[in-house]
């Protein structure tokens, strides 16, 4: 039966909206429900001060332009592990008698290095040896991650860690802009971006949790992402060239997981029916000559990315709008 998710974060600024979001995943995404993101709280609390978080081999700071690699962790460094660690810590008192499937995000190494500074400015992204160090120190700070989840969520028998790429594209194609904003730092090459992605897929893995990857920007390259590793692939569908297409329904073929991004973000006017989301997403399996009943579980239907900015009313719509869409399609 196809299934619902969504991308991972909430509106809200503080712990309290914290635990609230937990209670409306849980409720409301019975099928993959996930560890809610509230970046309203603060630097800290986001994609990136998360993703350092899990990272223990690196120190970080925030500074005026971001953030930046540091020899020891500083303040804002360990306020975002103290985050992550409290935001763990209610989750487990509110999830504590789930079973089934959860999933968990995190930023992957090419949006960290695209974002993230060395010591003396500039990205890491200029830097070949520091890019690699990076992403070398997520993969195994994502080991500790997967292990306590799992020791904090013991019925949980499938989980997922859905690693955030929204930079891969620039990267691969040089539109990254340097310190100054007048250059663009130079493209990785493919065999090097795959190869990062590979130790960071490869390590959840080698934990017994299952690697996807969501990227909202266009041209994301998804057969490298299915090469380096990745057995789900999270997308929004009006982001979607002819190629991106043929590769989605490809990894439907191979029994790979396509979550498929369908209902928006921010508050609609008209807002979509039921009725409306499940004909997009017919029309598309339709396309790809796909049936939604040999499909079954490998289709999710989800936000087109985080919901973050939305209104309350709208998320908690949104999360209802997928849930009964797929139940529709089932």
């Amino acid at each position: 039966m196809t299934q619902a998710t969504a991308v991972g974060s909430m509106p809200g600024s503080d712990q309290a909206a914290f635990d609230e979001a937990v209670r409306v995943v849980l409720g409301s995404l019975p099928d993959v429900p996930h560890l809610p993101e509230v970046p309203g709280r603060g630097a800290p609390a986001g994609m990136l001060g998360r993703g350092l978080a899990v990272m223990a081999a690196l120190g970080a700071d925030l500074q005026p332009a971001g953030w930046r690699l540091t020899d020891a962790p500083g303040i804002d460094h360990r306020r975002a592990r103290s985050l992550l660690a409290q935001d763990l810590d209610g989750l487990e008192e509110q999830a504590q008698d789930y079973a089934g499937t959860f999933k968990i995000q995190v930023a992957g190494p090419w949006t960290l290095a695209a974002t993230v500074e060395k010591p003396r400015g500039d990205k890491l992204l200029s830097d070949v040896g520091a890019r690699r160090e990076l992403a070398q120190a997520l993969a195994e700070g994502l080991r500790d991650h997967v292990r306590d989840v799992r020791r904090r969520l013991p019925g949980v028998d499938r989980l997922v860690v859905q690693v955030d790429e929204p930079m891969l594209a620039a990267v691969l194609e040089a539109a990254v802009p340097t310190a100054s904003g007048f250059g663009r730092h130079r493209a990785v090459h493919p065999p090097e971006a795959s190869q990062h992605l590979e130790w960071v897929l490869g390590a959840i893995t080698e934990e017994g949790a299952e690697p996807w990857v969501h990227a909202c920007a266009p041209s994301t390259p998804w057969g490298l992402v299915r090469g380096a590793g990745a057995r789900g692939l999270s997308v929004d569908l009006d982001q979607l060239g002819a190629r991106d297409h043929d590769q989605l329904g490809e990894a439907l073929e191979a029994g790979e997981t396509v979550v498929l991004g369908v209902v928006a973000t921010l508050d609609p006017d008209p807002e979509p029916t039921d009725t409306q989301v499940v004909e997009r997403v017919l029309r598309w399996l339709d396309m790809l000559g796909l049936d939604p009943a040999t499909i079954g579980d490998r289709l999710l239907v989800s936000p087109t990315c985080g919901l973050a900015g939305a209104s309350e009313p709208w998320t908690r719509r949104a999360l209802q709008l997928v849930t009964s869409s797929a139940g529709h399609l089932t």
